[in-house]
């Protein structure tokens, strides 16, 4: 359908992340309106990315610890001095990236640091390119501000950038590539040569890199390789990561961007005035995170490759074609071999079917996106009790005499 047309700055961002009809009334995103329908039917609910299961009690007690001794108050606009020194002592110990404190921003999250970074450099017309599938966010910021998403399309099985297609959808007008990996939703993590390939282009084009990397410990075939580890892409790079995702803590939203001491500044100059700061004892808490032992790290990627691994496994027993997730929350799952080529319809019948509830991927892409049109993301990050009983519900799908809804 049509976009109605978009004046005023909230239509904007509802239309650019596709959620404004042609009559301008405002619709709720896939993911309220899956968690609405599991509710109302007590259906599993697999389509949001967060745990139901805490963190690490380290994490957890120093939280507590924060809050009874008194760090409930502003703290430094730039973020707790703790935290921001353990970020350097996590970049330095994980991938050998020297920071200074002058290197280091604490925000609200990563969507605040996405936001304060978009909103810092783009403007209207200004490209940004982004890889599709993609975080919803990514079109709604861009569209705030007039800027031009253009997406280059993954593609199944292994969901790699194409370096000509990167290289086409580039032009004068490109100002920023948005780069996620760990990607979600695909589970993929992009090749050392393509991010090679995303720096040359970027030079190419004077853009600003930008990376999106909440999942980097969540890897587990592989090792996480941050942009930030190539010398050619630091002037030009602005790295953004979260503890919400590694520590399971996604509601408390502490997140930081990592750059050049002038750019810390020039985003800094925007995100001040959208969160000041936010959340004062659970930034210690943080730190004390990123200083945990190896095995502590060890520990959670193993918890969630098992979890992922009973999900991946109920979905293939269901008929599902699965596509293997490298590493983040969730697993895809095309529908086409159990006779559904169309998903949204799928995940609207399926608390009904099954009990469950997913959601389509096609929500997170370009209408024009038909090779997704069949496929399903589910959210892994659950109970192992929460996991094999959602498989065994979805394995009666085969059996089952379905007809795709009229």
């Amino acid at each position: 359908m049509e976009q109605a047309a978009a004046h005023a700055p909230w239509q904007r961002a509802a239309a650019g992340a596709g959620l404004l009809g042609a009559d301008g009334r405002l619709a709720p995103t896939i993911f309220a309106e899956m968690t609405a329908l599991a509710t109302a039917t007590g259906a599993l609910n697999l389509g949001q990315g967060f745990p139901d299961e805490d963190g690490p009690r380290a994490v957890l007690d120093a939280a507590k610890h924060a809050i009874d001794h008194g760090r409930n108050q502003y703290g430094p606009g730039r973020g707790a001095q703790e935290l921001i020194d353990a970020v350097i002592e996590h970049q330095r110990r994980f991938y050998g990236i020297g920071l200074g404190r002058g290197d280091v921003l604490v925000t609200a999250g990563a969507t605040e640091a996405l936001a304060a970074t978009m909103l810092a450099y783009l403007g209207p017309g200004d490209e940004v390119i982004v890889f599709e599938p993609y975080y919803d966010a990514y079109a709604a910021i861009a569209a705030l501000v007039g800027a031009v998403l253009v997406p280059v399309p993954l593609h199944a099985p292994d969901f790699q950038p194409d370096p000509e297609r990167l290289a086409r959808a580039a032009s004068p007008r490109t100002r920023m590539i948005l780069v996620n990996s760990p990607h979600n939703p695909t589970g993929t993590m992009f090749g050392e040569e393509a991010l090679r390939e995303i720096v040359r282009v970027a030079e190419r084009r004077d853009a600003i890199i930008v990376t999106d990397e909440v999942y980097e410990h969540l890897v587990y075939d592989d090792q996480h390789v941050p942009i930030a580890s190539f010398d050619a892409a630091r002037e030009r790079l602005v790295s953004i990561s979260s503890a919400g995702k590694t520590f399971s803590v996604t509601g408390w939203k502490i997140g930081w961007i990592m750059s050049t001491p002038e750019r810390i500044a020039q985003i800094g100059a925007v995100k001040q005035y959208l969160t000041f700061v936010n959340g004062a004892p659970f930034q210690p808490a943080v730190a004390v995170g990123l200083r945990l032992p190896d095995e502590h790290f060890d520990t959670i990627v193993a918890s969630f490759a098992r979890k992922r691994d009973i999900l991946t496994r109920g979905l293939r027993k269901a008929g599902f074609a699965v596509h293997d997730a490298n590493a983040g929350y969730f697993v895809l799952a095309d529908a086409a071999p159990l006779g559904f080529d169309d998903a949204t319809a799928l995940a609207r019948r399926l608390p009904e079917l099954a009990g469950v509830v997913g959601v389509p991927l096609s929500a997170l892409a370009r209408p024009s996106r038909r090779d997704l049109r069949s496929t399903l993301r589910f959210a892994f990050c659950k109970s192992d009790d929460m996991l094999h009983e959602a498989s065994a519900r979805l394995a009666g799908l085969r059996d089952a005499a379905l007809e795709p809804a009229r």
